[in-house]
């Protein structure tokens, strides 16, 4: 989730665990604790850009970390806020601060490494990684919370806010299943026998739905709005396992392979491959020229070939924001 909203829970959990002790306080540590995860963002920028990816939400967003990291921070804090706090209940505050980030993470489609060092990210791709309809509520309980000097009344904000966004969590889920089977009704019904579905929501809203299948020979996308009032149609791409099998062996490739989960095609254009993470989508909708959200060009360096994310122009975001908001409306 983006960091504003990491912060306004982090505020809140920390507000939920120690208001009481160490009264409006909480704002500052719930603040920095709800955003340390997302410091994995500051070491990928020494990385080159595929191993800055492949780190993200790994390691520093998994309990293992949370269980070493959170004694080590109860304790400066309760030399920092001396008789305030006892070390176990500033551990606790920590511990939960840290672990409700990724809880939140796990809703958004790229999904954190929980179970680190496990390799499979857990991700349930009801929401996208902005959505004000979950961060507004929490935003203006705490904004009534900080208007309070007691922790009871604070308390009560906070818990309205709480409440309030995970409801929508909630109904997101239960939007997510719905487009589910309104996407699996329409690939029976144009006999298209697939291996894999996964479907997820296009960004700022939960209206319009994406969804990625996987055929034997294909990969399918789709989208989906509630409004909608014609068959879903959907977009065919070829696997091209020639030209994957070609970067066999190449170590970017092989990485950028386990990011994207298997979900991706290689194309070649003027003598480059393509990597592109088909999770994603589509940058443009013009089908003169289909760029994915994330891709990948592979360049001769040296002999070897490295891969390097083609770069997004500001006018293509904005034209894919202008794409959503109209498909969104219905078909």
């Amino acid at each position: 989730m983006d960091s504003f909203t990491q912060v306004l829970l982090g505020i809140a959990t920390a507000e939920l665990c120690a208001g009481k002790k160490l009264q409006r306080k909480t704002f500052l540590y719930g603040a920095i604790l709800g955003t340390l995860p997302d410091l994995d963002v500051v070491i990928a920028q020494f990385m080159n850009s595929i191993d800055g990816v492949a780190i993200h939400r790994g390691l520093s967003h998994s309990i293992l970390f949370f269980l070493l990291l959170s004694p080590f921070l109860g304790w400066l804090i309760t030399k920092i806020e001396r008789n305030k706090i006892s070390f176990g209940s500033a551990t606790k505050m920590v511990f939960w601060c840290l672990f409700t980030h990724v809880l939140l993470d796990i809703f958004t489609s790229w999904g954190t490494q929980i179970f680190w060092p496990l390799p499979d990210r857990i991700a349930l791709k009801t929401i996208f990684v902005i959505d004000p309809l979950y961060t507004f509520p929490l935003l203006i309980s705490l904004i009534l919370a900080w208007k309070k000097h007691d922790f009871f009344s604070r308390k009560k904000y906070v818990l309205i806010g709480i409440y309030l966004s995970s409801f929508y969590l909630l109904i997101t889920c239960g939007l997510k299943l719905y487009a589910l089977q309104q996407f699996d009704k329409a690939l029976r019904a144009q006999n298209i026998a697939y291996n894999d579905l996964i479907v997820k929501p296009t960004a700022f809203n939960c209206i319009l739905w994406n969804a990625n299948i996987a055929t034997k020979e294909a990969y399918f996308l789709g989208d989906y709005s509630l409004l909608d009032s014609q068959p879903i149609s959907f977009k065919k791409y070829p696997k091209n396992n020639k030209l994957a099998h070609q970067l066999e062996g190449n170590s970017d490739f092989q990485k950028l392979r386990e990011i994207s989960e298997d979900w991706f095609i290689v194309t070649e254009k003027e003598n480059h491959f393509y990597f592109n993470d088909l999770r994603f989508g589509l940058l443009t909708s013009d089908s003169e020229k289909t760029q994915f959200a994330f891709s990948y060009i592979f360049k001769d360096e040296n002999g070897v070939l490295k891969a390097h994310e083609v770069p997004k122009k500001k006018r293509d975001g904005m034209a894919l924001m202008k794409s959503i908001f109209k498909r969104l409306k219905g078909n």
